[in-house]
């Protein structure tokens, strides 16, 4: 028999006994969840670019990164979305070349009757009182005011100089961000403006060269987390960051994880983004006409997938607890949706409630090396099930062969012996999917056991080569029924 820490030859007397977990662990294990939060910062946070900080709630966020900068406001609606998932953030400064958007919101008046201006500026509801009689500018006065009062917007505003009716707004963080921040009056039924009251917003346009994300993975090292969100969707930081998430989940490291973001604008911009992209790991929601900043949108998309347990299971449905709905008249249209699935944009639906629910999430893998259409790796279940098969092969392999000799098959050794052979391996494996199957994460199991494979390597004495051939288990998306009535 083989001990771990009894050694073969004692001469002293006694009743040694050792503790031996191999068979201690359950058969199917939770795979941990590490989630990362990738944004900017504002200078009153306490915590530098490039410092990766566990967010436990949205208070130490509000210290860490500045009370309303953009990543502490992601932190904090990734939090209102679920707390079930090990949160991290890693911070970037503002691009110095780069320039913040900035929009107007022009007054008309006088009021001839008090009312109530309501004001959305990123899906926050801001709201100015307005007196009868009240000027243009006393207004555009009340709205800078307003804006102000509150840090936790996206933007600062001014009354413009030597126009008093005008209040400049200009977005709190320099880059392309910006440039999908929503401003508009009377968001919700009811809402009026007061009488003998006009207004014109202009949305903040004209952000330019966002951070590098380069910063933030060097940051992060070889750490594992299993879900990245950021708010980034120019070419270069999509690139570098479809790069790295390619990196981690190749066969040596193995530490992999899936980009989730959000692109703003209309539906063409969307399907122009989604046709330029051909990553599995990354998923991009189409923010559609949400008065939610798409940062914001982001962070609630990725937490809703995080917080499901089941790799497997379709997140369609899943509730954006915080995310608002475009108005009746801006919310696409199924043709529209089916489109952006097409072209790699994940969707979601508004229900008669005004509820935003996923409606699929799919990444922008859509063709082959060889430009082929390719569905392999269309939706996020699909590789949340592939990162918890190979957690599990190799969490059972270490399991149960953690210091084991390796032999062929067909010898006439002790059983209490610590030793591998190819088909003592298979065996396990079968028994691992065996499990598997009766989670609900792969199904045909004797597909399997015909087909799985393990060699001992031609040319290294120590490896052993295992080919997996794993049916996946689908997701139930479609039904197609034809009723034919009598």
């Amino acid at each position: 028999m083989a001990f771990d820490t009894i050694p073969a030859q004692i001469g002293v007397p006694g009743h040694y006994v050792e503790f031996d977990k191999s068979q201690a662990q359950p058969r199917l294990l939770t795979q941990p969840k590490r989630a990362l939060i990738i944004g900017q910062r504002l200078t009153v946070g306490t915590v530098a670019a490039g410092v990766p900080t566990r967010i436990t709630r949205k208070e130490t966020a509000w210290a860490a990164f500045g009370y309303g900068s953009m990543l502490a406001e992601m932190c904090e609606y990734w939090l209102r979305q679920t707390e079930a998932v090990e949160l991290w953030a890693v911070a970037l400064n503002d691009n110095g070349a780069g320039q913040a958007a900035v929009g107007t919101i022009t007054m008309t008046g006088p009021a001839t009757a008090a009312g109530t201006l309501q004001l959305y500026v990123a899906g926050k509801k801001i709201s100015v009182g307005v007196a009868k009689a009240a000027t243009a500018a006393q207004i555009a006065t009340a709205i800078a005011a307003a804006i102000t009062a509150d840090p936790k917007l996206p933007i600062t505003a001014a009354v413009a100089g030597g126009t008093p009716t005008v209040v400049d707004i200009t977005a709190r963080h320099k880059g392309e961000v910006g440039n999908s921040i929503d401003v508009r009056a009377n968001y919700n039924q009811g809402d009026r403006l007061p009488a003998g009251v006009g207004i014109a917003i202009v949305c903040p346009t004209g952000g330019t060269t966002n951070p590098a994300v380069t910063a933030a993975l060097t940051a992060i090292g070889a750490v594992q987390y299993t879900t990245i969100v950021h708010p980034y969707i120019d070419a270069t930081n999509l690139a570098a960051l479809e790069a790295e998430a390619a990196l981690r989940w190749d066969g040596l490291h193995a530490n992999d994880g899936h980009l989730i973001s959000a692109v703003p604008g209309t539906h063409a911009d969307g399907s122009t983004l989604g046709d330029s992209r051909n990553a599995p790991h990354s998923t991009i929601m189409g923010v559609q006409k949400s008065p939610t900043w798409a940062p914001i949108l982001a962070a609630q998309v990725a937490a809703a997938d995080a917080a499901e347990p089941d790799p497997a299971r379709p997140r369609q449905s899943l509730v954006l607890r915080d995310v608002l709905p475009p108005s009746v008249a801006d919310r696409y249209i199924w043709s529209e949706r089916n489109l952006h699935l097409g072209d790699g944009i994940a969707t979601y639906t508004v229900d008669d409630g005004g509820l935003c629910r996923i409606e699929r999430l799919v990444t922008t893998y859509k063709v082959n090396e060889q430009g082929i259409p390719d569905v392999s790796y269309r939706d996020i279940e699909r590789m949340r099930s592939l990162s918890y098969i190979r957690f599990m092969v190799r969490a059972r392999l270490s399991q149960v062969f953690p210091r084991h000799k390796l032999a062929d098959d067909g010898g006439d050794y002790d059983p209490l012996q610590a030793i591998a052979t190819p088909s003592i391996i298979k065996a396990e494996l079968v028994a691992l999917f065996r499990d598997l199957v009766r989670a609900a994460i792969v199904e045909n199991i004797e597909q399997f056991i015909q087909d799985i494979r393990v060699v001992r390597n031609t040319e290294d004495s120590d490896r052993v080569d295992i080919l997996l051939p794993p049916d996946l288990v689908n997701q139930l998306r479609v039904t197609a029924t034809s009723i034919q009535f009598r």
